[in-house]
């Protein structure tokens, strides 16, 4: 067998082994789509249509066919699947589109679309989003297959294949996937690996031109596993708003509600059940500091649920009563790193993963993990005051924070004058907070969640709550935020709260508890103000949303009949109280120890890895042209003439000079010398060993002339270096170019013109 027939046979095996390269890849890509979809047939359907799709490619390219007719039978053989396995009602002979093939195609996508946004992974495999699923796995196969054989750029089709696989963590978040994760870096490699492998002539793989690539994958996929399953960890977690399929799967503690609101679909996130006589609210955390411009959420350390100071003492005058309930509820698509609770908690039983109590405001949380499918009790034991009891209790004292009653320095005047003018009637702290409650809802306010953005208003901030106080338009975050800052005003500590209202009964029940549905719409945020003796006691100045609080006289009180003030029944917040009985005062916090078990410390691990993080990226294509410079270098000492060449080439393309494979070496070293400042001996003696290799026998090896070649290649790429000004060197070094573009591609550039 002659030498061409062995180089042709060789190429084909590796076409063959770059091809199935790309379908490992593409499979591993895929596999997270089914955290989104239950697995089904698409999952089969998808790896059939790319399968085609690059055996098609494959045996174009056997025909030595043009790249835009290979790509135009690829794109020919998706047209024909997808019209037989989802359109062949439409089409003509099963596989021709018609007119009401192409008809059907932007229903079936519409549909999928609302079923994304509407449902909850995972998403049932229906019809219309295995027709979407399928469909972008075939389009993506025929991208991927023009970027890295046509182009000869895997880099770039491995970066497209990654980018795809992250869609799914990204809309559903969840604890990494370290088996998916290391099956799509060995894929990754193989793909790299495969492509070059395409491109070398048989008796080139010799063990000494070979050895040091295995060496490489190996440890570049070391090092992404440990920045992976290692590093990532080490970051601190984001607060996240909620992500998710589904409207309103989510919480957002930086009352930026407005937009989750505004949702046009609703969606029942949690279900509720109790013994108690009325549906809670539902805190997920709770927002203290006020900087003027936004309320930023309370971050205090958590402690294990079953530890004693989990959710702190009860903080309570000895003459109130108190009552215990349970209340048992099921996530059913929400999102969240906050775990709903009513208030006060006692105790969460039942949540699977790493979840802690926040003791400053019994609210429970997790830094790894999400509350999707979780089903949980809470036992809660709020307390009961008389009306009079209230009256007599005074806000504030030495159990609160300081930033519960912080102002910023601009708070525009209206807001203390309001709220001045409101309560001037009022005698107690308590009679003033029912005051203005009384006024958001006497119906001068009205509940509006358009108005904000229409006027320029929708925020938190101090100037939007002037605004608002103006327009007397808005929505819960207009009416706690004002709320609770106008009772700042009167030197009354206060906070918000972001949770969800009670929600609406269903026509369900279990152990003879009505089931409440709470749904997207009813995230809600609502103001709290501390009273000494009772705690922290939640009211409602949103216009026609839940139940405002009050409380009943003495004489109205279990056993009597219903006072004047009695709340109605139902949904109304229930009074809550202190919840951190170890928080020291201000003046004890500035002497406490740096080990304090509520002190807050800063941990600087968390930032240095995020550096270290950056730092590693940002370097990591140096890193890597290093070291496949260093292995150059290697092979050209042991004789590999083509490796000191391509050393050269290389360098010309990180800095931006053209070398295209229309070029003979010859000329290409002669434009070197004369245009880029190459020193003529050094490149000479680059250009005779890659001459001589190649006009000799088939994997003949310039041995005695390897140094000599190693030496004159780092001569010139020295050269080149110097001959591009600085900013283009610095480029060269931290983005090379040589990574992705390869010497002789399309993107290498065409000959340059020669004068006549």
């Amino acid at each position: 067998m002659s030498s061409a027939e062995v180089d042709r046979g060789a190429r084909r095996v590796g076409q063959r082994l770059l091809a199935f390269a790309i379908l490992a890849a593409l499979l591993a890509a895929l596999l997270p789509v089914a955290r989104v979809v239950q697995s089904g047939a698409w999952l089969i359907g998808a790896l059939v249509l790319a399968t085609l799709i690059l055996a098609a490619g494959y045996n174009a390219r056997r025909f030595r066919m043009p790249a835009v007719a290979v790509t135009l039978i690829e794109l020919a053989v998706w047209v024909v699947f997808m019209t037989l396995v989802f359109l062949r009602e439409t089409a003509l002979l099963w596989v021709i589109p018609t007119l009401d093939t192409f008809r059907a195609v932007p229903i079936l996508i519409g549909t999928a679309m609302e079923e994304i946004t509407l449902g909850a992974a995972p998403l049932e495999p229906t019809l219309s989003l295995a027709f979407v699923v399928v469909g972008a796995m075939g389009l993506l196969t025929i991208i991927v297959d023009h970027v890295v054989v046509t182009a000869r750029l895997p880099l770039l089709g491995s970066v497209g294949i990654i980018a795809v696989s992250l869609i799914p963590a990204i809309a559903v978040p969840g604890d990494v996937d370290v088996m998916g994760f290391v099956f799509l870096a060995i894929t990754i490699l193989f793909l790299i690996r495969a492509e070059t492998r395409s491109r070398e002539k048989p008796l080139e793989r010799e063990a000494e031109r070979t050895a040091g690539v295995p060496a490489t994958a190996v440890g570049i996929a070391a090092i992404a596993i440990v920045v992976a399953v290692v590093a990532a960890p080490t970051l601190p977690a984001p607060v996240r708003a909620g992500t998710g399929i589904g409207a309103g799967a989510g919480i957002d503690a930086t009352l930026q509600l407005g937009d989750d609101l505004r949702r046009p679909q609703d969606t029942v996130v949690i279900k509720v059940r109790t013994d108690a006589p009325s549906v809670p609210y539902l805190r997920a955390t709770t927002l203290s500091t006020f900087e003027g411009d936004v309320w930023e959420p309370d971050r205090s350390q958590t402690v294990a649920l079953t530890s004693d100071r989990a959710f702190g003492k009860i903080d309570l005058a000895d003459d109130i009563d108190t009552a215990e309930y349970t209340t048992k509820i099921d996530v059913v698509n929400l999102e969240s790193v906050w775990a709903p609770v009513p208030y006060p908690a006692e105790a969460v039983t039942g949540l699977d993963g790493l979840w802690g109590a926040v003791p400053y405001n019994r609210t429970v949380a997790t830094a790894s993990g999400s509350t999707q499918g979780q089903s949980y009790e809470v036992v809660y034991d709020p307390p009961r005051p008389s009306l009079e009891q209230m009256r007599a209790l005074v806000s504030g004292g030495d159990q609160i924070r300081d930033d519960t009653m912080q102002l910023p320095a601009d708070l525009p005047p209206v807001i203390a004058e309001t709220a001045a003018q409101v309560t001037a009637d009022a005698a107690t702290d308590y009679d003033k907070l029912i005051a203005l409650q009384r006024w958001f809802r006497g119906g001068d306010f009205t509940y509006s969640l358009e108005a904000p953005v229409e006027e320029g208003f929708d925020g938190s901030g101090a100037d939007a709550v002037a605004q608002f106080l103006e327009v007397r338009k808005g929505y819960c975050v207009h009416f706690a935020s004002a709320f609770a800052l106008m009772a700042r005003t009167l030197h009354i500590p206060s906070r918000i709260v972001v949770g969800y209202l009670p929600g609406d009964a269903t026509s369900e029940t279990i152990d003879g508890q009505t089931v409440y549905a709470v749904k997207s719409s009813q995230l809600h945020a609502w103001p709290e103000v501390y009273f000494a003796g009772v705690g922290w006691i939640p009211f409602e100045p949103t216009v026609s949303l839940g139940v405002p609080t009050t409380f009943s006289p003495a004489a109205a009180l279990p056993g009597q009949g219903p006072g004047a003030d009695t709340p109605t029944p139902g949904a109304s917040p229930a009074p809550s109280r202190s919840v951190d009985p170890n928080r020291l005062g201000p003046d004890e916090q500035r002497n406490s120890s740096a080990s304090g078990p509520n002190r807050t410390a800063i941990d600087p691990l968390p930032l240095f890895g995020v550096v270290v993080l950056v730092v590693f990226v940002l370097a990591l294509p140096f890193l890597l042209r290093e070291l496949r410079r260093r292995q150059q270098d290697v092979a050209a000492r042991r004789g590999d003439a083509a490796a000191a060449w391509q050393s050269v080439q290389d360098a010309a393309i990180d800095v931006g000079i053209e070398v295209p494979s229309s070029e003979t070496p010859r000329a290409f070293a002669q434009r070197l010398i004369s245009q880029h400042g190459v020193a003529a001996s050094d490149m000479n003696t680059v250009l005779i060993a890659i001459e001589r290799v190649s006009y000799s026998k088939a994997g003949t090896r310039s041995y005695w002339m390897g140094d000599a070649a190693a030496d004159a290649a780092r001569a010139v790429r020295a050269a080149l270096l110097a001959s591009v000004p600085p900013s283009r060197r610095v480029l060269a070094l931290l983005a090379p170019r040589s990574l992705v573009i390869r010497p002789g591609s399309v993107y290498a550039g065409t000959a340059p013109m020669r004068g006549r």
